[in-house]
């Protein structure tokens, strides 16, 4: 989907994902301590907003105006400050001192568009910062719930792991999670790419 189709999506008063972060933002980031984060492909910015409320210091990142308009009205509401930047991931270029925390969810990019955003975040990793991919993995396509059904903007582990590697980064969790989804005929599990490193200090 282009920028015009995703200011079309977000065109609604109401938001087109949940207002609560994703539950692997929650689990990976706990044991953290808060410093600076970017929210890449932020969206309507949930996961900046909730990050803002635990201490961080939170760059969201987006080419939707109408998704970041609605990111700062959720901002507000909460009473929390973010910096948001219009954006496109792939054409975004980190401060030089980059990012304690780099969130990339759900980035829906074919290669070369991918690969070029993915060394972009990894490379905004600070010394001792960590970065955190989580997108619908390859796998949902044929055996998992919902997202996108081109493969061409899915996700494998090893995809993200070689990336992280070649921007010199740690591997601390590579793999495919189960992540549940609430649905009108009962719970239902999509598959996803969860890749979890770090830059050494």
């Amino acid at each position: 989907m282009d920028r015009e189709q995703w200011d079309e999506r977000y065109g609604g008063d109401e938001l087109v994902w949940t207002s609560t972060p994703n539950e692997f933002l929650v689990s990976e980031v706990t044991d953290l301590p808060a410093g600076r984060a970017v929210d890449l492909a932020c969206g309507e910015g949930r996961n900046a907003v909730w990050l803002a409320e635990q201490g961080w210091k939170v760059t969201g990142v987006d080419f939707s105006p109408v998704g970041l308009a609605k990111a700062q009205r959720m901002a507000e509401s909460r009473h929390v400050d973010v910096r948001w930047v219009e954006s496109a991931v792939e054409d975004w270029t980190a401060p030089p001192d980059g990012f304690d925390l780099v969130a990339l969810f759900y980035l829906q990019l074919p290669n070369p568009q991918r690969s070029v955003a993915l060394t972009a975040a990894a490379a905004s990793v600070a010394p001792a910062g960590t970065l955190l991919v989580v997108a619908h993995d390859h796998d949902n396509l044929t055996r998992g719930f919902g997202g996108p059904q081109d493969d061409a903007v899915l996700y494998s582990v090893a995809d993200v792991a070689d990336v992280a590697e070649l921007s010199g980064l740690i591997i601390e969790r590579a793999e495919q999670v189960i992540r549940h989804v609430a649905t009108e005929s009962g719970r239902r599990e999509a598959i996803d790419t969860l890749v979890r490193a770090s830059r050494p200090a």
